[in-house]
């Protein structure tokens, strides 16, 4: 198969397998891969305010930066668990 139609088929599978990126994810994969904010922006092409923005979730990635992350994340065999969150007991008095 050629280099073309490899990375077209990578890319085309990326796209429509796209993972949703919230915070807590893009964290966890910047964590799994051992980086800082900087070093991911860099690995991205992108500004370190941007990773930290991604992060508080003041925006969330899309277009090319999504898809970036969806292939480190899968070069990288990144498998995000997420942990459901605590249920807090209702301690109202009736």
């Amino acid at each position: 198969m050629p280099l073309f139609d490899s990375l077209h088929l990578i890319v085309y599978n990326l796209t429509m397998s796209k993972r949703q990126w919230d915070s807590q994810r893009i964290q966890a994969l910047r964590h799994h891969l051992g980086l800082t904010q900087r070093g991911l922006a860099e690995k991205l092409g992108t500004r370190q305010q941007t990773i930290s923005e991604w992060e508080t979730g003041m925006y969330e990635p899309r277009g090319a930066s999504s898809t970036l992350l969806s292939f480190i994340a899968e070069q990288a065999k990144f498998e995000y668990q997420a942990t459901p969150p605590k249920s807090s007991k209702n301690v109202y008095n009736s």
